[in-house]
C-alpha cells in the first residue's frame, strides 16, 4: 500500500469555473506520471489535465459538467512508488546467499537492474516559444511514429506570415506518437505527441521536469472578433442553420475546430457533434455547411473582404499556351497579411528627397575602419539611425493603434524592421534598439540577420516587435514607389536609387547626390501635414550627419 495522494488542479492560467467535459480515467486504473486524467474546456480552450504521480485511481471526486479552478481536489491516487518495489525485489534476486562471503554482490548489477527499469520514461512532445505568434500553421511532418530521434532533430515544420521554421527534438528517444498533420495549427505549449527518452536526460532539463504541483501552460486560442465596430453577432453569420440543427447543451469542439468554424462562418452551436462524447470535429462543420447550401437554407454571402466583388476565372489556354505554377509559401501568408494592410488601412504615401553627398563621402571614408571591425557599412546603418532619431521626435509615427481603436499605444523601444530579398519571398528581420547602437554594430546586426534570413534560419523572434519598416530598393533601380504600411506598425519607409543630379546653389547648379525616398502611413493615426514634416526632418539628418549626434 502506497502513500494517498491528493491529485489538485494546477495552474492553468487566468480561467476560472473551467467545466469538465470528459473524465478519461476510473477507480482502479493504474496510471502514470503525465497520463492524462481528464478534459477541461473553456470559452477559448480545450487542455487535459496530466496526472502528476504515477499510481491507481482510489477516488474521482469530480463529475462531467462540473465546475473547477485552480488547487480543488480532482482525484486521490495510491502512488506505490513502483519503480522502487521493483529495485528492491530485483536486488534481492540478484544477491544470493551462498554467494555473500565468496563474491560480494558489486553495485553494478543493481544499476543495470534499475536502469532497466526506469531507463526511459514517456515524455511529451511541447511546441516550445514560438514568439507572439498564434494558431501557426504545420507545413511539414518531418519524424514518424517509430523513428529513433536525436536531441536537435528536427520533427516538423511551421509557417507562419513572417518566417518557416523547424521545430527540434529537446530529448533523445523513439517517437510514439505524433498527434499533428499537415494543415493544423498549433500554439506555444501544445502537446504534438509523444515519446520515450531516457530519465538521465530528462532529468537534465529541469524546465521539462514534472513535479507533483505542474503549472500547465495551457494551449489557448484567442477568440478573435474580427465584426466591425457597431457590428451585431446575427450581422456575423454567413451560414444560418435550421433550429432542428440545434442540438441540446454546449458546442464541445478544439480550439482548430472552432477557428475553421468561424474561418466559414458556422456558429457551432447549430453543428452536431459526431466525434467522441459528442465532440464536434473538422468534418462535422464541413458537413454541416454541405447540407446547409444543398437544402437552401437563408444565408449570408460575402465576395470578398469589405463587399469586394471576386476575382473573374478565366480560360487563359483559349488565348495560348500557359504553365501554372505555385505561389511560394511565404508569398501566399505575406500575401494574405499585406492584401488586409492593404483594404484596412487607409494609406497615404508622402514622396521627399534627401541631399546624401556628404554623407556617402564619409561612408566611404569609413570603409578601413570597417574592415578591421569586421564589418561592411551600407548606406542603410546611416538611414537606420537617422530614422531612429525622427521617431524620438515624433513619437506618433512610433505607436500603433489600440484594439479599440481609439487610442494610441507609443513604444519606448525603437526596433526597425528591414525588408531583405531571400530566394522564398521578402522577409522583415527586426533590428532591435537602433538607438543604443553605433553604426559598425548595426552594421553587424545586418549582415547576420540578412545572411539568415536567406538561409531561412529566423527564429520568430527576430521577425516580431518592429516599430517602423524600411523597404529599399536602391540597390536596384526606380524612381519612387508606394509601400504598404506592415501592420500593426503605421508608417512604412520606402528608398529608392540615388543619383547625381544638377542642384541649385544660389549661383550655380553643382552635382549632388539625391537619393529619393516615399512614406506610407496609416491616415487614421498621422495626418499630412505630420507625414511632411516627418520626411523633412528625416531628409534634413540625412543631408548633414552631423545633426545625428546633437
Amino acid at each position: 500500500m502506497g502513500k494517498m495522494t491528493d491529485i489538485a488542479l494546477p495552474d492553468i492560467g487566468d480561467f476560472h469555473d473551467v467545466e469538465v467535459i470528459e473524465i478519461l480515467v476510473a477507480v482502479g486504473d493504474t496510471v502514470a506520471v503525465e497520463d492524462s486524467l481528464m478534459t477541461l474546456e473553456s470559452d477559448k480552450a480545450t487542455m487535459e489535465i496530466p496526472s502528476p504521480s504515477a499510481g491507481v485511481v482510489s477516488e474521482v471526486r469530480i463529475a462531467i459538467g462540473d465546475k473547477i479552478n485552480k488547487g480543488d481536489v480532482i482525484f486521490v491516487i495510491d502512488s506505490a512508488d513502483a519503480v522502487e518495489e521493483f529495485v528492491v525485489a530485483d536486488e534481492v534476486v540478484e544477491e544470493p546467499a551462498v554467494q555473500a562471503e565468496a563474491a560480494p554482490v558489486e553495485p553494478a548489477p543493481a544499476a543495470a537492474t534499475q536502469a532497466s527499469s526506469v531507463a526511459e520514461r514517456m515524455i511529451d512532445i511541447v511546441i516550445p516559444d514560438i514568439g507572439d505568434f498564434k494558431d501557426v500553421e504545420v507545413v511539414e511532418v518531418i519524424a514518424q511514429v517509430g523513428d529513433e530521434v536525436a536531441k536537435e532533430a528536427s520533427l516538423i515544420t511551421l509557417e507562419t506570415e513572417k518566417a518557416t521554421m523547424e521545430i527540434p527534438s529537446v530529448f533523445a528517444g523513439k517517437i510514439t506518437a505524433l498527434t499533428v498533420k499537415i494543415g493544423d495549427h498549433v500554439n506555444q505549449g501544445d502537446v504534438i505527441g509523444q515519446m520515450k527518452a531516457s530519465v538521465a536526460e530528462a532529468a537534465a532539463e529541469p524546465e521539462v521536469e514534472q513535479t507533483p504541483t505542474p503549472e500547465i501552460a495551457a494551449p489557448v486560442e484567442e477568440e478573435i472578433d474580427d465584426r466591425a465596430p457597431g457590428e451585431k453577432e446575427s450581422q456575423r453569420r454567413p451560414v444560418i442553420a435550421k433550429p432542428s440543427d440545434a442540438p441540446a447543451g454546449k458546442a464541445h469542439a478544439s480550439p482548430a475546430v472552432r477557428r475553421f468554424a468561424r474561418e466559414l462562418g458556422v456558429d457551432l452551436y447549430h453543428v452536431p457533434g459526431s466525434g467522441q462524447k459528442g465532440r464536434i470535429t473538422k468534418e462535422d462543420v464541413q458537413a454541416f455547411v454541405k447540407r446547409t447550401l444543398r437544402e437552401g437554407a437563408p444565408q449570408v454571402t460575402s465576395s470578398g473582404g469589405f463587399g469586394l466583388p471576386a476575382q473573374p476565372t478565366v480560360d487563359f489556354s483559349k488565348f495560348g499556351e500557359i504553365e501554372q505554377k505555385p505561389l511560394g509559401r511565404i508569398k501566399k501568408i505575406s500575401g494574405k497579411h499585406l492584401h488586409n494592410a492593404w483594404l484596412g488601412i487607409p494609406h497615404v504615401t508622402q514622396f521627399d528627397e534627401a541631399d546624401i553627398t556628404e554623407l556617402e563621402d564619409f561612408r566611404k571614408a569609413q570603409k578601413t575602419a570597417a574592415e578591421k571591425a569586421g564589418v561592411k557599412v551600407t548606406f542603410m546603418p546611416f538611414l537606420m539611425k537617422a530614422l531612429a532619431m525622427a521617431l524620438r521626435e515624433y513619437p506618433q509615427f512610433n505607436a500603433s493603434l489600440a484594439p479599440d481603436l481609439e487610442s494610441l499605444i507609443y513604444k519606448k523601444y525603437l526596433h526597425i524592421g528591414v525588408a531583405v530579398d531571400t530566394p522564398d519571398g521578402l522577409m522583415v528581420p527586426v533590428i532591435k534598439d537602433v538607438d543604443k547602437k553605433g553604426v559598425f554594430e548595426l552594421a553587424a546586426d545586418l549582415m547576420d540577420v540578412s545572411q539568415r534570413a536567406r538561409d531561412g534560419k529566423l527564429s520568430p523572434s527576430d521577425l516580431s516587435g518592429g516599430c517602423i519598416s524600411i523597404s529599399s530598393l536602391g540597390g536596384i533601380g526606380g524612381t519612387q514607389f508606394t509601400p504598404i504600411v506592415n501592420s500593426p506598425e503605421v508608417a512604412i519607409l520606402g528608398v529608392s536609387k540615388a543619383e547625381m543630379q544638377p542642384k541649385w546653389n544660389g549661383s550655380e547648379f553643382v552635382p549632388r547626390l539625391m537619393m529619393p525616398f516615399s512614406l506610407s502611413y496609416d491616415h487614421r493615426v498621422i495626418d499630412g501635414a505630420e507625414g511632411v514634416r516627418f520626411t523633412q526632418r528625416l531628409s534634413s539628418l540625412l543631408s548633414d550627419i552631423r545633426r545625428l549626434v546633437l
